[in-house]
């Protein structure tokens, strides 16, 4: 071992893998050129994205294993190949005008890569910050979630002036580069490591590292109920949250009485709160513990859902969706590390991998529920009520969780007296 790496350029790459894979965020960009290329309709280009979206969370609880095995430079190196091969592929398969091949491709390898690159560097990060693990892990989501801020307009130019094909051609290559490079700077920290700053706050006493509540592997993760009361949580969060995504223009436009354009700019601004809330909430996470976190974001989401529908002020309505949208952000980014606190850092990779499943539910779920209640009840008012309902049903799970922490505390707790006695 030689000398030990910088954990921020650590954090650095781990946003370089990020903000590579995160590019599938801004997918909408491709919508209409395909349609006026080719004339396939917008279900069957839209159903490039749900395949990838599945792929991600089916690959991530799959690949969760091999992270941990592997280590976060080898798994990194697959997820740069997988990503990088289904955009050359997806080149391919628009000169070949073939959709079948456009769904293997971008859809299924493409995915492959999105899930094994998410997980990758998220473990690897709570590690190398004991002292931050909030922070940290959002600082990589956030890569995610800014991704398709930065990535649209480059792609919207680039099929411009190139053409879909070629499009797919760079922006693999131009990733798999960056994600190449990131995944080679990747490492974990020396067993037991801590920054030098924190060690000495330690070992004066003045500060205690974290103890975590257990210290399980993935499959014995999966079979206790707060495993289930997470992945629960982030279930709802991301359907209720996806599903504003997917219809926050025509919303807008119906609600507030937004012009298209300003509902497309609004749109744009989603991401950057998107982002935003990814690194804020983590790191207000740090100072006032995981569970808080979430019961607010069910709290806040409760009224803004509910208060959503009647707001008819252009500014307020997007104050209250940038809001909601942090919420969702935020839940993605605080998840790693309360899965560090539940269940200690031995396989947080793979049992992020396993919780990531909810995401892939509720990327099917969220648009499926928000577009069929909106045409049998021809309004957004009533999806807004059903996910706001939905909400409450989370805020409870968040409060049943703290019950299971508790015990856990006591039993930890009697456990240290026992032995200290």
């Amino acid at each position: 071992m030689g000398k030990t790496k910088n954990r921020w350029l650590i954090a650095l790459a781990a946003v370089g893998i990020h903000i590579s894979i995160g590019s599938v965020y801004a997918w909408s960009v491709f919508t209409n050129p395909l349609q006026e290329q080719f004339g396939w309709s917008l279900s069957a280009i839209s159903l490039t994205f749900s395949i990838a979206i599945l792929f991600l969370g089916l690959s991530a609880a799959f690949m969760g294993h091999f992270v941990e095995k592997h280590g976060p430079r080898k798994s990194g190196l697959v997820s740069a190949t997988f990503f990088g091969i289904g955009l050359i592929g997806a080149g391919l398969a628009i000169n070949m005008e073939s959709l079948t091949m456009f769904y293997i491709t971008y859809g299924a390898l493409g995915g492959i890569g999105l899930g094994v690159g998410y997980i990758t560097p998220v473990s690897t990060l709570v590690k190398w910050f004991p002292d931050r693990r909030g922070l940290a892990t959002g600082l990589a989501i956030m890569g995610f979630g800014f991704a398709a801020m930065i990535a649209s307009p480059i792609m919207a130019n680039l099929i411009g002036s190139v053409g879909i094909a070629n499009t797919f051609f760079i922006l693999g290559a131009v990733y798999f580069v960056i994600m190449t490079g990131s995944a080679l700077y990747l490492e974990r920290p020396p067993e037991g490591w801590m920054p030098e700053g924190f060690k000495q706050q330690v070992a004066s006493g003045a500060k205690k590292p974290a103890a975590d509540l257990s210290q399980l592997t993935a499959n014995e993760a999966i079979k206790t109920k707060r495993f289930y009361y997470l992945w629960v949580m982030l279930f709802i969060n991301v359907t209720c949250g996806i599903a504003v995504l997917s219809v926050a223009s025509p919303m807008a436009q119906e609600i507030a009485g937004l012009s298209a354009a300003a509902a497309a700019t609004m749109v744009g601004l989603m991401g950057l709160f998107n982002g935003i809330g990814r690194l804020g909430w983590a790191s207000i996470s740090d100072y006032i513990g995981r569970p808080n976190v979430y019961t607010a974001f069910f709290a806040i989401q409760i009224v803004t859902f509910l208060l959503l529908p009647s707001i008819t002020h252009a500014i307020l309505f997007q104050v209250v969706l940038f809001l909601i949208l942090t919420c969702y952000g935020g839940g993605f980014a605080s998840i790693p590390a309360y899965i560090g606190d539940l269940f200690g850092t031995k396989q947080l990779g793979a049992i992020h991998g396993y919780i990531l499943t909810a995401w892939a539910a509720a990327g099917l779920a969220g648009p499926i529920i928000a577009s069929y209640v909106r045409e049998t009840t021809n309004s957004y008012a009533g999806t807004l009520y059903i996910f706001a309902a939905m909400f409450v049903a989370a805020l409870a799970v968040s409060l049943i969780i703290r019950l299971d922490i508790k015990r856990l505390r006591e039993e930890q707790n009697a456990s240290q007296n026992k032995l200290a006695s």
